[in-house]
């Protein structure tokens, strides 16, 4: 079985045992790797109910095809289990030497099982796993742990790491790796703390099985090369993520005060061309040849790894707008394990509360001090900090008087930095999203700005937001690989088929993966309802912030503008009909049959009726 190294490795933490297990053929080609091994993994091996901080949970790294070999940015590793922070299925990806090195190791897959009796890592070299004890590092935030194990086993080696964020099973704590790569918004670093595993490190020497060695590393090194001549004659990576700021800021479509205002005068001082003016080094992912980790100075000395979405969450929607201030925010977010999206979010919504009188503080809109205090409080869950160690979804819930109408979360998730108060496509993305609000599923906004009507709620916006789902939260979550040649540079879609085919011998054309997209996120649905049985519609609604006449602009371009709930509804249906979900937005009989998942279909049905 050529592109697949037909082998995961599976640890118990709480024994220190380990056993290599094979897959064959038929799921390779069902699920091909990465989220869709990881998805169907955790729907197999556990039970509805579990705590998602317990020993029965499972940490998953998963793997690909395409995961480690000489092609465009092929250096992505995703990580999954049942979320902490939502209830449901929780993943992320992240640049890794992870990517290469364990699939160099021989697995295409590891699964983490039990919780260690004392703080540990795992040392993973071919065939040889060993527990090893993590004291010197625990307690101790992800820059110098990584640099404890670099100077131990080398910077060539694949290193997951968490800070004391994910130690004290912060609800959003969030894995690290390399300088700063981040994944795993949805708590996986809480769910990697709850096992006290401090660390994977993973060193390889074995061949990645390619059916055509020769032929892949012709094409995808040539390819390595265009990208990157593109990505200079386009100029994208001088401001690389952050060059959208200008343009949130201008369509109204900024996160500002909790979302509650959509653009902002001083959001130019930290925007791309300000942070590339700013730049001190420049960091990348493996197989990147656009590499868009732009670094500057802190307002403490350190170096600060930025991109858009956390400077739009804990610059703009924190209403602070000293650049080397947010630069702190995130060094500190990075270095504690915090995902720098949620912390924002976290940060902005207790702001409102205090503000609007719902919970009593001294936390204001544009206080970057306090603002630095309250992340260190957060990651020790000391004072406050273990409140707002929670979540935005949990502090509604306590806080109460109205609180969850301006908690800006979708399942439990916080929103990332698009503010969609009148954005209806962008608001269905981040509604049906199936890991909870998260921009990376389906980035619909710019085609729902630039080439139709904002206003409407046509079906052709449901028939965007599913194509870029199976593109974007499908083909380059499960073979896996970064979206950005593609997004951001034009580089065409017809060329992974071409990569896939190399590597596994196949003849697949990009048609055959878009059943396999549908097919993932029929049963990431199905993992909700599972969880859910109560399931409705109204899981898949955006905040009801984005519903309310008083939360309105009062100026600019959407002045007096909000989405309209029944309209939306209009738009949930065609999402639901063009996906063959019924109603409440759950797969129907005959829609799971056609994907492959009636074993699975007849697993929910001992919790919700199935149409």
């Amino acid at each position: 079985m050529k592109g697949w190294t037909g082998n995961i490795l599976r640890v118990n933490l709480s024994n220190k045992t380990f056993r290599k297990e094979t897959f064959d053929q038929d799921f390779a080609h069902k699920w091909v790797g990465g989220r869709g091994f990881a998805l169907k993994i955790l729907w197999d091996e556990l039970k509805p109910g579990i705590d998602p901080l317990g020993p029965e949970n499972k940490l998953i790294v998963a793997l690909g095809p395409l995961a480690g070999i000489p092609a465009p940015n092929t250096g992505k590793t995703v990580v999954a289990a049942k979320s902490p922070l939502t209830g449901g299925y929780g993943d992320g990806n992240l640049g890794s030497r992870m990517t290469e090195q364990l699939r160099k190791a021989g697995y295409d897959a590891l699964i983490v099982e039990g919780i260690a009796p004392e703080p540990t890592y795992l040392y993973i070299e071919d065939d040889k796993v060993e527990f090893l004890p993590a004291r010197e590092v625990w307690g101790k935030g992800t820059y110098e742990t990584n640099d404890w194990f670099y100077k131990k086993y080398g910077r060539g080696v694949g290193l997951l790491t968490i800070g004391p964020a994910g130690e004290n099973k912060v609800l959003y704590a969030m894995i690290r790796s390399m300088e700063g790569r981040a994944g795993g918004r949805p708590g996986m670093g809480a769910v990697m703390g709850s096992k006290n595993l401090k660390a994977i490190v993973t060193k390889g020497s074995k061949e990645i099985p390619v059916s055509d060695p020769e032929g892949i590393k012709e094409v995808g090194l040539g390819d390595l090369r265009k990208v990157g001549d593109l990505d200079k004659r386009t100029g994208w990576s001088k401001q690389g993520t952050t060059g959208v700021l200008a343009w949130c800021n201008e369509v109204a479509a900024l996160p500002v005060r909790n979302m509650r205002k959509t653009s902002h005068p001083d959001a130019w001082r930290i925007d791309g061309e300000r942070l590339n003016a700013a730049r001190i080094a420049t960091y990348g992912c493996p197989n990147c040849t656009m590499r868009c980790g732009i670094t500057i100075r802190d307002h403490e000395g350190h170096e600060a790894e930025m991109d858009y979405e956390n400077i739009g969450m804990l610059g703009a929607d924190l209403e602070i707008f000293e650049l080397d201030q947010v630069g702190s925010l995130n060094y500190l977010c990075d270095d504690l394990g915090l995902d720098a999206i949620s912390a924002g979010a976290v940060l902005a919504f207790y702001a409102d509360a205090i503000e609007h009188g719902a919970i009593e503080g001294d936390f204001r809109f544009g206080d970057a001090e306090k603002a630095k205090e309250l992340l260190k409080l957060t990651a020790r869950r000391e004072g406050v900090g273990d409140f707002l160690a929670q979540g935005t979804m949990r502090m509604a819930q306590k806080i109460g008087k109205g609180s969850s109408d301006y908690a800006m979360h979708v399942k439990g998730l916080e929103i990332s930095a698009y503010n969609c108060k009148f954005i209806p496509g962008m608001a269905l993305a981040y509604g049906t999203s199936p890991i909870g609000a998260h921009h990376k599923e389906s980035w619909v906004i710019t085609f729902e700005i630039m080439h139709t009507t904002r206003e409407s709620y046509g079906r052709e916006k449901a028939e965007k937001v599913i194509e870029l789902q199976r593109i974007r939260g499908g083909l380059f979550e499960y073979l896996p690989a970064c979206r950005f040649p593609w997004v951001e540079l034009g580089w065409g879609l017809e060329h992974y088929p071409v990569y896939f085919n190399k590597i596994t011998g196949l003849n697949w054309t990009l048609d055959d993966f878009w059943k396999i997209s549908d097919r993932i996120y029929s049963l990431m649905k199905f993992f909700w309802v599972r969880e859910f049985p109560n399931w409705d519609r109204t899981r898949d609604y955006p905040p009801m912030a984005w519903f309310d006449p008083s939360n309105a602009d009062k100026e600019g371009i959407i002045a007096g503008k909000v989405l309209e709930l029944e309209k939306y509804n209009q738009l949930l249906d065609h999402y639901y009909d063009i996906r063959g979900w019924d109603n409440r937005g759950v797969p129907t009989r005959k829609t799971a049959k056609d994907l492959g998942l009636e074993e699975e279909a007849r697993e929910v049905e001992k919790f919700a009726k199935l149409e």
